[in-house]
């Protein structure tokens, strides 16, 4: 039964512009943001970063950049990031994060594309940007975070903030909330990439809506681990603890998680799924294969979750206290986003006295549309929907199932120069997500699949591929998957899946029962273990045949697969599982 949802009372805002002042105001000694690998601005205060920004912002109006200027920022994430995106807000420019991780062509792409007059960048893009520089016309403003002092015509961002001057605040360029402030482009060829406007507004709502149903406290100390770029870190691993108080400290890599954790002692960490199926594997593995821990913790877990009921709450974070330590000994959330989690995960990592919860949300809405919330959540939902965001399930099938549409004040302009494409998403003031997705009776929002992914089975039944995938990704066997419609000898359509094996899994399968790792031992694990998943599934949804593939899928920022690039490539197949 659903809880009535609790709002917490949060700060009233109408631009990221008016955040920031509020936030210097409240908080002007408190540290705000950390780098924890070695740059040239590795930590400031509220009101450093206030400064920073009003000294860098002016200094880009000395060179020439006009208000309403396009304004990309690409580099890894740390401070300097987020002085030069707040500098395009408090400034009227319009902020362009584009993915560091992308083909050299598709920056340039972009770069021409959001019709950017000036670029911020780390060191990792100098030889790109000078290669380039002659060919981008409207591109005149090169800054180089990393630039000790101006260099072949490239500026130095520590050099432009040194120089730079903090003025009045009623001398600042006025702006319209309501207007363009950021476009977040998709990767894609010269033409194709999508690029989704969003304004101050948009994000302001968000950041208010969300902090009234997870609450942020000034205590808390976020590790950034993902992409910076993406909307759901800046706005919720950014912007959030800025507009709470909170700080944010950014991971040297995500191999350093472990111990950045510590040095941190964060207590709060935004990741995709995959990260929290590592860590909860690794954890399982450690107490499995330790002769005392895996008699122990099962009664363990059976007395603290009673303890739990009656209300000690602490109980868990005293008993595996040790575990705690191993991620800081002070983590009170994690927040997972961009996919769904395995709910046995999210399940697994709350026994152990851990807070998890997952959202939902796309970058088209600045990007969360529902949350679980710590004491009201449900594990295979993706969430409530945010105060002022409207869902609507479209046309919805016998089975209350239809792709999902949304409507509220966090909803993207449109796309960039794209109004075909901008007319197509929408019916009137509701945007089409794309998503499959039922909402139940008690409020919460499910989700199926992606509408155009949806397989349509040789019996006229719907299938919805990551549903199946899910599935079959908890396998310890299986690392990840890709499912699909395929057409069989008789030209009907049948349920097939790509599949990475993990083999760490199978080295130790190996090494438990000294046998060697061969096509034919792998062939016998993984036909036992499409075996189990379709014991688990209806006829029509019940793989009929598999290909192990030799490489992994490739996959965006966020660790999504990239669905349209996967190519049938067979190492071994079987048919009829």
């Amino acid at each position: 039964m659903n809880k009535e949802i609790k709002y917490f009372d949060v700060p009233l805002i109408s631009s990221i512009r008016e955040m920031l002042f509020n936030s210097a105001d409240r908080f002007p000694d408190k540290l705000a943001l950390e780098d924890l690998a070695d740059t040239p601005i590795m930590k400031v205060s509220f009101r450093q970063l206030l400064e920073d920004v009003m000294k860098f912002g002016y200094s880009l109006q000395k060179l020439g950049l006009q208000e309403k200027a396009h304004l990309a920022v690409i580099s890894e994430n740390r401070v300097q990031w987020g002085i030069a995106y707040l500098a395009g807000m408090t400034f009227n420019y319009v902020v362009v994060p584009i993915d560091k991780n992308l083909p050299e062509q598709d920056i340039i792409n972009i770069l021409h594309e959001s019709e950017a007059e000036a670029i911020v960048f780390s060191n990792s893009y100098n030889d790109l940007m000078r290669d380039k520089k002659d060919l981008l016309k409207k591109l005149k403003i090169f800054v180089n975070m990393d630039l000790e002092n101006e260099k072949d015509g490239f500026h130095s961002m520590p050099a432009l903030i040194r120089k730079g001057k903090v003025i009045d605040r009623q001398s600042l360029p006025r702006i319209n909330p309501e207007e363009m402030a950021e476009i977040n482009f998709t990767s894609g060829s010269l033409g194709r990439a999508k690029g989704v406007m969003l304004s101050q507004k948009n994000i302001a709502e968000n950041l208010m809506s969300m902090t009234s149903m997870i609450r942020i406290i000034e205590k808390d100390r976020f590790l950034s681990v993902l992409p910076i770029h993406h909307t759901y870190e800046c706005t919720c691993g950014f912007l959030c603890p800025l507009y709470c108080g909170a700080s944010v400290h950014y991971a040297r890599s995500l191999k350093t998680v472990g111990e950045d954790l510590q040095k941190v002692k964060a207590t709060i960490l935004l990741g995709v799924p995959l990260l929290y199926d590592k860590m909860f594997r690794k954890v399982y593995k450690a107490i499995t294969e330790d002769k005392v821990k895996s008699k122990i913790v099962p009664p363990l877990l059976k007395i603290t979750n009673l303890a739990e009921k009656v209300g000690w709450k602490s109980s868990k974070k005293l008993v595996f206290k040790e575990l705690h330590h191993q991620f800081g000994g002070a983590i009170r959330l994690f927040i997972a986003g961009a996919a769904a989690p395995d709910p046995k995960v999210a399940k697994g990592l709350r026994e152990f006295g851990f807070n998890f919860v997952q959202g939902y949300g796309l970058t088209e809405t600045s990007p969360i549309l529902a949350l679980n919330q710590i004491d009201n959540f449900k594990d295979m939902a993706a969430g409530l929907p945010l105060k002022n965001v409207h869902l609507r399930i479209n046309d919805p099938n016998p089975e209350g199932i239809g792709e999902v549409w949304v409507k509220g004040p966090n909803v993207m302009l449109g796309y960039f120069k794209n109004p075909q494409l901008t007319k197509e998403v929408f019916e009137g003031e509701w945007l089409k997500t794309g998503d499959l997705g039922f909402i139940d009776s008690d409020g919460f929002l499910h989700l199926v699949g992606r509408k155009k992914n949806m397989i349509l089975s040789r019996t006229g039944e719907n299938v919805y591929p990551e549903e199946i995938e899910d599935i079959i990704n908890r396998s310890p066997y299986i690392l990840e998957s890709f499912v699909y419609g395929e057409e069989n000898d008789k030209h009907d359509e049948i349920i097939a899946a790509q599949l990475v094996t993990d083999a760490d899994a199978f080295i130790e399968y190996s090494e438990h029962n000294s046998a060697d790792i061969n096509d034919e031992l792998i062939k016998k694990i993984v036909d036992e273990e499409i075996k189990k998943v379709n014991k688990q599934l209806p006829l029509h949804k019940q793989i009929r045949k598999y290909y192990i593939r030799t490489e992994e899928f490739e996959k965006t920022t966020t660790q999504k697969i990239k669905r349209y690039l996967v190519k049938k490539e067979k190492f071994v197949d079987s048919e009829g599982v």
